[in-house]
């Protein structure tokens, strides 16, 4: 069994049949900064990323995410889940697994929008009572492997047993990427 599984695994791996290129972004929103990394997250296949998130007031969010993405017609969809670290200021610290997807529609060469959400009810948390993320915006492909990108983003730690919810994110954002 344990064969099969990792065979699988590795075949899922060879779909793509092209090169996984990395990515680093960072974001800043007037009380929320993010810092990621993925890896295959612009091309069709597997994707790995990572990210964190900090909130001045309302706690942190990390996570390590793994989707699959197929083009569909001009856009790519990619479907998915995320394990979550969750550290609010408001309540305990715990875990989730969400899941989610996001589509990336490249306008142009220089420009692209995108747009992600990820849920994670209360039977997939620990801590919390529920988690939730809406991301999305446009990219400017500068030069390569330069970007620069503007959006809003809504991330929300739903608190449990008399604590108040912790949004971490909510609004505007810019920032800027490099992928290899």
């Amino acid at each position: 069994m344990k064969k099969t599984l990792v065979a699988c695994a590795a075949g899922w791996l060879f779909v793509t049949g092209s090169a996984n290129a990395i990515s680093m972004q960072g974001e800043a929103g007037q009380h929320y900064t993010s810092l990621g990394v993925g890896m295959g997250t612009s091309t069709s296949g597997l994707a790995v990323s990572g990210n964190w998130l900090r909130s001045d007031h309302d706690g942190n969010v990390g996570s390590l995410g793994l989707g699959f993405s197929l083009p569909v017609g001009p856009m790519m969809a990619t479907v998915g889940g995320k394990a979550l670290y969750l550290s609010p200021n408001d309540g305990k610290s715990g875990a989730a697994l969400a899941v989610g997807g996001g589509l990336q529609w490249p306008i142009n060469r220089y420009f692209s929008l995108y747009g992600e959400g990820y849920f994670a009810p209360e039977a997939l948390t620990s801590g919390v009572k529920a988690y939730s993320e809406v991301n999305g915006g446009l990219r400017w492909n500068v030069f390569s492997p330069f970007s620069v990108n503007a959006g809003y983003r809504y991330v929300n730690i739903e608190g449990k047993e008399g604590h108040r919810d912790n949004t971490v994110a909510d609004g505007l954002y810019i920032g800027a990427g490099l992928s290899f």
